[in-house]
């Protein structure tokens, strides 16, 4: 697809350009920001699949140079806009506030210096451009030695064989962000196992390196098992919530977990050699499972006189009349059925960004004058550039 139709198409890929982003996914953390407020108190970060490097861009201008973006600005907006309604500040015409913006700008610029506190670490396979005050490394997320050197890209004391999951202190990053995605094949059930397995690497690797209170942040597809996983995130934070950006296309079945307040059960030690505590053991354990004595709950067949919840024995299911079904759940500690009263978790789902700003879905007319920009980083080594120098070979079909 060439560069005109896609600057008419999307308004935030162009306006990501105009503000020197790497990525229009710049946004997107911008927006949930706004939201979440997941930059305070955070000085130790780590992104996961980083490149092109625009979400790591964010939190160089924002964490390291302390430009204000997201909910800082919004923040800044409406205390501004509260004194001009009160009258504390005059009004002001375009020109003064065109005047005072470019002032504020210059000022950012010359005052900006790298915060000594601030550890940002970028990780991915691909090569990323160099960034202010980013580490980068070129690792694998799912290998059990990108841990060791991660944690020793973030201090340079560190000491692995002190590495211990309940020791706090090896546990130094305030807020953990994914926006990795595979290359979608079109097959909706093939992205979203793809995409969950993804989001298990990053959650692996976020648990071995989150410190108690962190935040953790991941893009998923959207599908029918987002109650599952929220289940699931919902056992090691408090608060775990769906959230979808306005410039992520709403066509699109992209969206983003949120999860605050880092809490790991009582007894839980992070590895990458045993993923969520089993690993390996998950065979084992399946295997024990299943040499248990099977639940089976009776088929409702031709003949309704035949079918009977009494024939359950232990009941798997409980019922109430017309009411729907209870499930039971066995507890091996207690050799007893506990009834659930939970059975589904309904994960709340929350849109972010303005409702004024541009639409993603939405194609906005251009100015005659309009001249296209390039991009402001391309990308140093894509999947596709072995493809585009065939074709410009002409060896390609």
């Amino acid at each position: 697809m060439g560069k005109s139709s896609k600057d008419k198409r999307d308004a935030y890929y162009r306006l990501a350009k105009e503000q020197g982003w790497r990525a229009r996914s710049a946004f997107k953390l911008l927006q949930l920001d706004e939201e979440f407020d997941l930059f305070a108190n955070v000085s130790r970060v780590v992104d996961l699949c980083a490149a092109p490097g625009s979400w790591s861009q964010v939190l160089s201008r924002v964490l390291i140079k302390g430009e204000t973006f997201g909910r800082a600005a919004w923040q800044d907006r409406e205390a501004k806009f509260r004194q001009q309604m009160l009258g504390v500040l005059p009004a002001q015409t375009a020109e003064q506030q065109r005047a005072q913006l470019e002032a504020e700008l210059a000022q950012q610029v010359t005052e900006s210096k790298p915060r000594k506190d601030v550890k940002i670490v970028s990780i991915d396979l691909q090569p990323i451009s160099p960034l202010a005050g980013i580490t980068t490394l070129r690792a694998d997320i799912t290998h059990p030695a990108t841990v060791p050197l991660l944690l020793s890209a973030l201090d340079p004391e560190y000491d692995a064989a002190a590495l211990n999951g309940n020791n706090q202190a090896s546990q130094p990053v305030d807020l953990v962000i994914s926006d990795g995605a595979p290359d979608v094949t079109g097959l909706h059930d093939l992205d979203i196992y793809v995409q969950s397995q993804l989001l298990f690497a990053a959650l692996n690797l976020a648990l071995c390196v989150l410190k108690p209170g962190g935040k953790f942040v991941a893009k998923i597809f959207r599908g029918r098992n987002v109650d599952v996983l929220y289940a699931q995130l919902k056992i090691f934070f408090e608060r775990v919530v769906v959230a979808k950006p306005r410039s992520s296309r709403a066509s699109s079945v992209e969206a983003f977990i949120v999860c605050l307040n880092f809490r790991p059960p009582p007894g839980f030690r992070a590895s990458l050699n045993e993923p969520l505590g089993v690993g390996d053991r998950l065979d084992r354990m399946v295997a024990q499972r299943a040499m248990q004595k099977p639940i089976v709950a009776d088929v409702l067949m031709q003949d309704p006189a035949r079918a009977s919840w009494s024939s359950l024995e232990p009941p798997a299911f409980s019922t109430a009349g017309d009411q729907v079904p209870e499930l039971k759940v066995y507890d091996e500690t207690e050799d007893t059925w506990q009834e659930q009263k939970h059975v589904r978790w309904i994960a709340p789902f929350v849109a972010c960004g303005d409702l004024s700003a541009f639409d993603s879905d939405a194609s906005y007319q251009l100015p005659d004058d309009y001249v296209s920009l390039d991009p402001v980083q391309p990308p140093i080594a894509p999947p596709y550039k072995r493809a585009i120098e065939m074709r410009a070979a002409g060896l390609s079909r």
